[in-house]
């Protein structure tokens, strides 16, 4: 057991380590937990966030979701927000692979009309949506052409083609972060992104063909408002990607320019390196935060193509229109970014820079920045499980503005990459997953292994934990039986 003796229970899914804690803390520093989850999570984790309360400006916690672990700088799971004027940005508390979100995609198919074509969906996707280490997407672009795609993320696709109107409004911030300027991105990260377009790339990111089981439906009344039909077994397609080696190559630089400029222009001293920052106000923090967007942009286009691929190989395997299979969006969320949002700070009104590293937004119903459709009901949030286990369709809740609402991201990992490549090996285990009903096709067995079930948390708990304490409620689980992985 890594919990440390400090960590005080404030209630059955909130823990707080006290400013007493650690030198620096300017703020407590709070995880959402279960008992059980929180005694599992590893030492690291209660190091990071305590690290994080030490940052210049942040505001009333620090916090971590339950399904935090260690991860570079910020825990993964991490959230802060920062006072725009005397507070910080962080390429550490929102990570190398710069909006890496998830797409939930309807069908107006049932898992009995797909399963006969299972192996050909799959089969073709896994042909048309590039996976791996360093793979070439096929929308081919000149590099001057990429810095028009990172300036407009989802608009450009849909000037494009790759499209639709609807597309954009089911997705956060209309797929576009405005304010992103491709000045402010180096030459070798353009190099490094132009040809990724349509790539799934490799790690967890993944596109998976689910079922809405009818006893896997939590709230009905949000099922019916998120689009899931009473028709029992309807098919429905998750994915989860990022901004791939261009966001990686922004943080990258970023992180260079802030420790040569933190303590020596700035005076800003942290405890952690990987905690590298700059004044938000700056010119080297500005400088960053367009950057950052152009890597957000690019995840959103990214994620728009890899959509136009799956329409497409639908509608070649069932002769159909896209249209009339009914393939439109849930919704698109994204993780790993910083954005400045309006939350009540004692009862006032005020703009934060939030940050959220492996964390979901998760707007409750009636704020600004949600379509129509969804102002009653909440934002929708869509958090993946491991690909043998099953995911999630939630809700966004009204009461989750202590937390700037914000929810967990995935299930989390207990196994390090290492760990789980020496504990499993992925030919095997890929036979064992279609014997059990999932068809799975990767670039890199390796890879396979790294992802297997047993080296993540407990998804089923994870997200019971989100509706405990308020921040997302569970409308529905979707179950897994068709996986393209790098």
């Amino acid at each position: 057991m890594n919990v440390p003796a400090a960590l005080k229970r404030i209630s059955d899914t909130i823990w707080e380590l006290p400013v007493s804690y650690k030198e620096g803390m300017l703020v407590p520093a709070r995880i959402v937990a279960s008992e059980k989850l929180v005694n599992e999570m590893d030492a690291g984790v209660f190091e990071q966030v305590s690290n994080v309360a030490t940052l210049p400006g942040i505001q009333r916690y620090a916090y971590c979701m339950p399904d935090g672990h260690w991860g570079y700088g910020f825990p993964i799971g991490g959230v802060a927000a920062m006072d725009p004027g005397s507070g910080v940005i962080s390429p550490g508390g929102i990570g190398f692979d710069i909006n890496c979100g998830m797409r939930l995609v309807l069908t107006n198919l049932t898992a009995e009309q797909v399963q006969p074509k299972l192996h050909q969906l799959v089969d073709r996707l896994f042909a048309r949506i590039p996976t791996g280490v360093g793979c070439h997407g096929f929308v081919k672009l000149k590099q001057d052409d990429f810095r028009t795609v990172v300036q407009q993320g989802s608009r450009w696709c849909l000037k494009n083609g790759f499209a639709t109107q609807d597309d954009l409004e089911m997705t956060e911030e209309g797929g576009c972060f405005p304010g992103a300027d491709a000045s402010h991105v180096s030459e070798k990260a353009v190099e490094r992104g132009y040809n990724q377009l349509g790539t799934l790339g490799s790690g967890n990111h993944y596109c998976e063909i689910q079922v809405v089981r009818p006893e896997n439906i939590m709230d009905r009344g949000l099922a019916d408002a998120f689009g899931l039909t009473t028709v029992p077994n309807q098919v429905v397609i998750m994915f989860h990607c990022g901004s791939r080696g261009f966001g990686h190559q922004v943080a990258t630089d970023y992180l260079k320019l802030f420790l040569s400029v933190m303590e020596r222009k700035y005076h800003i001293k942290i405890l952690d390196r990987e905690l590298a920052c700059a004044p938000f106000r700056s010119p080297e923090g500005q400088a960053y935060f367009s950057a950052m967007k152009c890597a957000v942009n690019m995840a959103f286009a990214n994620r728009q193509v890899i959509l136009h691929r799956i329409r497409e190989v639908f509608s070649d395997v069932f002769h159909a229109a896209p249209d009339e299979l009914g393939l439109r969006m849930v919704y698109d969320v994204a993780h790993n970014t910083a954005k400045l949002e309006k939350h009540l700070v004692d009862g006032t009104r005020k703009e934060l820079l939030v940050h959220r590293k492996g964390s979901t937004r998760a707007f409750g119903p009636g704020l600004p920045g949600l379509p129509e459709c969804y102002q009653q009901t909440g934002q929708p949030v869509i958090i993946g499980g491991s690909m043998e286990t099953g995911s999630y369709l939630l809700a966004g809740m009204s009461t989750g503005g202590d937390a700037w609402y914000t929810t967990a991201h995935g299930s989390g990992r207990t196994m390090s990459r290492h760990e789980a490549k020496r504990s499993f090996r992925g030919d095997k285990l890929q036979r064992e997953m279609e014997q059990r009903g999932i068809y799975v096709r990767t670039d890199s067995f390796g890879g396979l292994a790294e992802e297997a079930g047993a080296a993540y948390k407990n998804i089923d708990e994870v997200v019971e934990t989100t509706e405990q304490a308020g921040l997302s409620k569970r409308v529905a689980r979707l179950v897994p039986i068709g996986n393209i992985k790098g």
